[in-house]
């Protein structure tokens, strides 16, 4: 099943759209908070379509994923007892309740301990905004946790945008061959993620 060829076929048309920022800043945002497909789907290639502008592209990418990020932090801080039905529903209470328990021992321990966590949480597979999430319940002090965040995310989006400046047609030609792979690959080290985080 060719899945995430079609995918990145769309994402490359979207890419080379005159409102493609607004596209790839819309999607940092929700993801951070509750939408599931990671942005880098988009600025992968926006960067190869003008690999020039690449770190910008970069830097809208990190300044909405934090913006949404808050978003998420305020939901759990506020909101998590009234949405527990909805997040049951979504299969995230569980991965959550186990990152709250994670979270209470580190911040119990050095409010800064959080900020290690969000910045490895950024080269794991758990979506990013079940962190936000859990550190909003918790209540990770709000500058760990934007540190946390900004770095975390940070080096994802910069070093995927240098990488493919430095790649260039290269990139887009192994892109174009492996992206199955890779995807399915993605969803593989995601369901092992969530059963572990389920069964731990």
């Amino acid at each position: 099943m060719r899945l995430f060829a079609g995918l990145y076929a769309r994402a490359l048309a979207w890419s080379r759209h005159p409102h493609a920022e607004r596209y790839l800043a819309g999607l940092s945002l929700a993801e951070a908070f509750a939408f599931p497909v990671a942005p880098e789907l988009m600025l992968a290639p926006m960067c190869l379509a003008r690999p020039q502008r690449g770190l910008r592209y970069a830097s809208v990418s990190l300044a909405f994923s934090l913006i949404g990020s808050l978003i998420g932090y305020a939901l759990g801080q506020y909101a998590f007892d009234a949405l527990q039905p909805l997040l049951l529903r979504l299969g995230w209470l569980t991965s959550i309740e186990h990152l709250v328990a994670s979270l209470r021992v580190d911040v119990t321990q050095h409010p800064w301990t959080a900020f290690w966590l969000l910045v490895l949480a950024g080269f794991t597979p758990v979506p990013l905004k079940l962190f936000t999430w859990a550190s909003g319940i918790v209540g990770v002090p709000l500058p760990a946790f934007l540190a946390g965040m900004a770095v975390g995310r940070g080096k994802r989006v910069y070093l995927l945008a240098l990488m493919l400046r430095w790649l260039g047609p290269r990139a887009e030609r192994f892109l174009a061959r492996w992206v199955e792979w890779l995807g399915w690959g993605a969803v593989g080290a995601l369901a092992l993620a969530a059963a572990w985080f389920g069964f731990t």
